[in-house]
């Protein structure tokens, strides 16, 4: 599938990115109702807001508890199949957030979260390599901007309907809590927790019916890039962990997670504790993510072309360690754009870090794409670390632990991708 230069194979190739892209949108859409699911969530079970990160560490989490299975899956059912079989463990999340909500009862929540989680580390296992390998490794970077595009849009459509659902009367309802009694209290907050029992019950049907239709398309199962022993260059290889470049692109991509998932998901609660009521705070994530597409055009339009995906990777962690300074060093809604900001810095990390890490690997790809889904748990734990650290020394120089990880992804751009692999991509 490299080659998209016949008729057929150019017809093909647009029906497999149209494809792709409608997963990579259903990404965007689960995942990033996290945001708003913290604020709301901690509310409605009345947590801390160490206890309401655990929705990011539950959901995260399964990325590293699946990825290895998720490899071994896709091997024996191929990735059409394995993307189906994705879908439809994330309906079985969906579905569970009814009896949660319903009983308000936040280790179901914490329960449906995990779950979801896994569909989406086979989803992300097969779906991400497929986008780097369907096409010219050079443009692969391109190619997931563009995934990265119906990624952030679905984002910010999941921000404002839940954001409406759930937050819309959030300070108004916070401060009548005050004054309420235990009964009182109690029944307006089961009121609340089951504002998202439609909106889950119509996700669970979307995603029902999306792994039918997946699995009944004519999405190709395509083989590995250099899939063949004789003529891939890791056929010397016995281990995945003989390649340099993608033991540091693990790392890389664990450090990059983390702080994509602190910038998005932690910035409600932020403008919240500098005194921004929810019901302005609640669109702040969708500032994040605007900025994040906004790169993602730059990638689409600059690479290969004008400059190289270590390149932007480059740019991009440069640009992480000035906004997250100037987060801690300015005030108000200033630092509050700094942290929305970050979108930018973080747009082209995940289209670069991929083909970094990923190109080369032959017959190791599968389980080098495993690995580096597992990274993604760094979504899981780097923002516990924020809320942990934060709870010491505030929530605004907290931010100051994305600095070391934008130092390493800086490293990784210069030097890290290079070692041990024959050339440069």
């Amino acid at each position: 599938m490299n080659n998209v230069s016949s008729p057929e194979a150019k017809k093909q190739y647009l029906i497999s990115i149209t494809i792709i892209g409608i997963l990579f949108f259903i990404f965007g859409f689960v995942t990033w109702t996290n945001g708003t699911l913290i604020p709301y969530l901690k509310i409605a079970c009345q947590l801390t807001d160490f206890q309401s990160y655990l929705v990011l560490t539950a959901f995260f989490i399964a990325y590293t508890i699946v990825a290895i299975p998720s490899s071994m899956i896709l091997k024996s059912t191929g990735y059409k199949k394995g993307m189906s079989l994705g879908l439809f463990v994330m309906a079985i999340g969906a579905i569970i957030f009814i009896p949660a909500a319903q009983s308000r009862n936040y280790n179901l929540f914490l329960a449906a979260q995990f779950i979801i989680g896994c569909g989406l580390a086979l989803l992300q296992t097969a779906s991400n390599p497929y986008a780097t390998i369907i096409g010219p490794i050079e443009s692969a970077a391109t190619r997931i901007s563009i995934m990265g595009i119906c990624n952030k849009v679905a984002g910010i459509l999941a921000g404002l309907i839940f954001g409406y659902i759930a937050l819309s009367d959030a300070d108004a309802l916070e401060a009548s809590l005050k004054t309420m009694d235990a009964a009182a209290k109690d029944a307006t907050l089961d009121e609340l927790a089951s504002r998202v029992i439609v909106p889950y019950i119509v996700i669970t049907g979307v995603l029902i019916a999306l792994a039918v239709a997946v699995l009944f398309s004519s999405l190709p199962d395509i083989k590995d890039d250099d899939e063949s022993e004789s003529t891939s260059s890791s056929s010397a290889k016995t281990s995945v962990f003989q390649f340099p470049y993608l033991v540091l692109g693990v790392v890389t991509l664990f450090l990059y997670v983390g702080v994509e998932v602190i910038a998005g998901d932690t910035i409600i609660s932020y403008g919240k504790s500098l005194g921004i009521e929810l019901a302005t705070a609640r669109y702040f994530t969708q500032g994040t993510l605007a900025c994040m597409l906004i790169g993602y055009v730059i990638g689409i339009t600059m690479i290969p072309k004008f400059m190289s995906q270590a390149f932007a990777l480059k740019a991009c962690a440069v640009l992480g360690i000035i906004f997250s300074i100037l987060a801690v060093l300015t005030n108000g809604y200033v630092s509050v754009a700094c942290i929305a900001l970050l979108g930018l810095a973080n747009s082209l990390m995940w289209p670069a870090i991929w083909p970094l890490a990923i190109g080369g690997l032959g017959k190791f790809t599968k389980i080098g794409s495993a690995l580096l889904v597992m990274a993604i748990a760094g979504g899981a734990i780097l923002p516990l670390v924020y809320g942990k650290v934060a709870e010491g020394i505030g929530t605004q120089m907290a931010y100051l632990i994305m600095v070391s990880c934008y130092i390493f992804i800086l490293y990784y751009a210069i030097k890290g991708h290079t070692m041990g692999r024959k050339k440069s991509i």
